[in-house]
């Protein structure tokens, strides 16, 4: 069907398209990096250290394979820094003598033979010469082992608002918990992957699966010693990403770009799920200190926070999940007195890092728990404490940030609770929990909650330092091409950009190409993280579109209203007379925005989302496994471009939150990760998943008053959903069983023990 044509169209905002990129992935067209046909490729591996911490005294090569035709990079081949630049040079690429973690680089080999090379690497011995060690979050914060710095700490900030410690010493009622999350794996459908050509004379080209094209550049022109022009990175088609994409890439496309600068050749290394899952980043670790004062209504008077992260042995990108996740701490509750005390020490495990929510959903359970307990506490239902604290429009929050969305979040919780059944069900299952405890029957049913927001953006000052940049151009023919650094990593960026560029241009999708992430096409607009990518990086793909439309207007080749034939008539007479046509858009801040780095104080976001979500469960307490059965996720989050592919985004949070609750246990043992198979890193199945009821409250839509910082009033929703899903479950199990579930994730052999503290 031929889709409309004037400018007067429909807008497509609000509608589902189908994706533009899907037929190519259904039907086996999209290329993936290990598809990538390439003449001459050798294929490269890692050896890595298996000892946590210790001196590199020496490499043996042992016999049972021909070391002369293979190509071997030590440190000692790196041309330029041996480091991975990313927010400090702290990472070194490949040992030099001081080994930090296990699963550290220390040789590459590369060989036309695959199977080859995995022998190979199975002959090089390292000999480590022991180090001190910790891996106790606490103990490197109180021991005496040093790993990183003079004092552990990759970061530290506090947050202050009021006075807590006269509040909490006149505070009636004084609560205190501690709650505690682990390490997670992003466990995206393709394993990590790079393809490098690289040489002094032609500098470096590489393809790979990736989120962050220009993080690649600067970690690749840093370790090289090349400028800028010379490095260009290109990504292939990404199966998934959730923030274990972000800056690991850097790591792996060192590598590739090392062993094809020494080999002169073409280098493949893509890692299997083995490798993949031992030695890339993780979800950071958390443990988080809560004491709250309340007066005899629930009311919170006083909230003091003391929130941890394991880093692991590098700073990575510590810092900035640390800060979102201080900055979460507090939820969206209102209180006067707040103090939040946040540090990421760094531990002898490899390093952590971005995971799709990047610090909210660990500080999102202990504060959502806390409140449970609270209830508990007090004889409240945990709705009705929520409710008697919720922020309104107008307050400020714990940076003094003052709350401009028009949000009402009582309203939300009531519409939750409608949806869910929350309040009938609540009560029904604790009747019959009762029976069938008298009856000495296994089966328990709980329901259980959660509400909280998610900043959408950098934190504070970053996306005015990002400064991102799109640009927009069209053809001689109409064909207007999108040029953003924003990566489709499944999450259906192409299409929404689409969508974003017709709504202002009022041309059919035909006519509207995204352009592939590659450095040497695309400028810099940013990584594609933080749930960012529609609200700031498709607001600037709005703003372009709308100017390069002026442009045209104002040269009087185009009315005011017009078809697509007309407006590929004017693109050619542009052409014609004054050559490219092609416009840029670069991110202001917005006014009134203000944000203090050091102190910590001000607008920590441009906007929020908003949200409750409501899980049941069943828990059996024979086996002492859960199932979750049903699960309502209720958002605010703006205007919604694409309700389908939103919804999926919610979807597909809600089952690795699930995911977060009850099955994704790392096990390590003296740093390294034991259960690095997914035959026995358990992750939700289909059959795990329960029935998930999605709804998005347009209550601004309807208004008129969505916040005007996204693409027609749309914020970011990506990380939204994984904030709160663990916490609704561990609500639902606690009340399915009176268990004190304080830690996730909770496993039958974790819910055996916490039910001896209720027998």
């Amino acid at each position: 069907m031929k889709e409309p044509d004037v400018l007067q169209q429909e807008s497509p905002i609000g509608k589902s398209p189908p994706r533009k990129e899907g037929v190519a992935k259904v039907t086996g067209k999209a290329v993936y990096v290990d598809d990538l046909p390439v003449a001459g490729a050798i294929y490269g591996a890692t050896v890595r250290s298996k000892v946590a911490r210790g001196h590199l005294r020496g490499i043996t090569y042992h016999p049972g394979v021909p070391w002369e035709d293979f190509h071997i990079v030590t440190a000692a081949d790196i041309p330029g820094e041996n480091t991975i630049a990313l927010i400090e040079k702290d990472q070194q690429c490949l040992v030099d003598t001081t080994v930090n973690h296990p699963e550290e680089a220390v040789v590459l080999i590369a060989h036309p033979d695959r199977e080859l090379v995995e022998r190979a690497r199975r002959l090089v011995e390292l000999h480590i010469e022991p180090l001190p060690m910790v891996f106790d979050l606490d103990e490197s914060l109180e021991g005496e082992v040093r790993v990183w710095g003079e004092d552990n700490l990759l970061k530290q900030f506090s947050i202050d608002k009021g006075d807590i410690a006269s509040a909490l010493a006149s505070a009636p009622i004084i609560v205190e918990g501690e709650y505690a999350t682990g390490a997670q794996e992003q466990l995206y459908i393709e394993p990590q992957g790079m393809v490098a050509l690289a040489s002094p004379k032609h500098g470096i080209t590489v393809w790979g699966s990736l989120q962050c094209p220009y993080y690649v550049h600067k970690a690749l022109a840093t370790l090289f010693g090349l400028p800028k022009e010379r490095v260009r990175i290109i990504q292939c088609e990404t199966g998934g990403g959730f923030g274990g994409k972000e800056e690991y890439p850097s790591m792996i496309a060192a590598h590739a770009a090392l062993l094809a600068w020494k080999a002169r050749r073409p280098v493949k290394l893509i890692y299997d799920r083995h490798e993949d899952m031992l030695a890339t980043t993780k979800r950071h670790p958390s443990r988080t200190r809560i004491r709250s004062g309340h007066d005899e209504h629930g009311k919170l008077l006083a909230l003091d926070v003391d929130f941890r992260l394991d880093g692991g042995a590098y700073m990575t990108l510590s810092p900035v999940v640390l800060s979102r996740g201080g900055l979460h701490a507090s939820g969206p509750y209102s209180c006067d007195h707040i103090r939040i005390r946040a540090r990421a020490a760094a531990t002898n495990h490899p390093p952590h890092g971005a995971f799709r929510g990047f610090g909210a959903p660990q500080s999102v359970f202990a504060i959502e728990r806390h409140l449970d307990k609270v209830a508990a506490q007090l004889g409240i239902d945990g709705a009705e404490l929520r409710r008697r604290n919720f922020l309104l429009q107008g307050q400020t929050m714990a940076t003094g940030q003052v709350v401009r969305d028009n949000i009402d979040l009582p309203q939300l919780l009531d519409r939750a609770v409608a949806m869910s059944g929350y309040a009938h069900k609540r009560a029904e299952f604790s009747r019959l929990n009762a029976e069938a405890a008298s009856r000495g029957e296994p089966i328990r049913r709980g329901i259980g909650l959660a509400s909280f927001m998610h900043g959408a953006g950098f934190t504070g000052s970053g996306e005015r330092y990002l400064a991102s940049v799109v640009a927009v151009d069209a053809t001689p023919t109409g064909i207007v091409r999108i040029r953003a650094s924003s990566t489709e990593i499944g999450q259906g960026k192409d299409t929404v950009f689409t969508q974003i560029a017709q709504d202002a241009l009022g041309l059919p999708s035909s006519m509207i190409e995204i352009i592939r992430p590659d450095t040497a096409e695309v400028p810099d607009s940013g990584p594609t993280v933080a749930s960012r990518t529609v609200m700031i990086v498709g607001k600037l793909v709005h703003n372009a579109c709308l100017e390069l439309r002026r442009k045209l207007s104002e040269g009087g080749l185009l009315g005011e209203s017009y078809t697509a034939e007309e407006f590929a008539a004017a693109c050619g007479i542009f052409h014609q007379l004054g050559g490219p046509l092609r416009v840029e858009s670069q991110y202001q801040q917005p006014a009134g925005i203000d944000w203090d780095d050091k102190k910590y104080r001000g607008d920590a976001y441009a906007t929020y989302a908003w949200a409750v979500y409501i899980a049941e469960v069943t828990v059996d307490l024979t086996t002492y496994e859960t199932r979750v059965d049903r699960f309502y996720a209720l958002q605010d989050a703006g205007r919604i471009i694409h309700p389908v592919l939103a919804a999926g985004q919610i979807e597909g949070g809600v089952a690795q939150g699930v995911g977060m609750a009850l099955y994704e246990k790392v096990v390590w043992k003296d740093g390294r990760m034991q259960n690095a198979q997914m035959t026995n890193y358990i992750m939700p199945t289909s059959l795990d998943v329960p029935d998930i009821f999605v709804e998005f409250d347009d209550r601004a839509t309807r208004l008129g008053t969505n916040q005007p910082h996204g693409p027609r009033g749309a914020k970011g929703i990506g990380e939204l959903p994984l904030d709160g899903s663990a916490p609704a479950v561990a609500s639902a199990v606690h009340h399915a069983t009176g268990a004190p579930i304080y830690a996730v994730p909770m496993t039958p052999e974790d819910l055996m023990l916490a039910m001896e503290t209720v027998r």
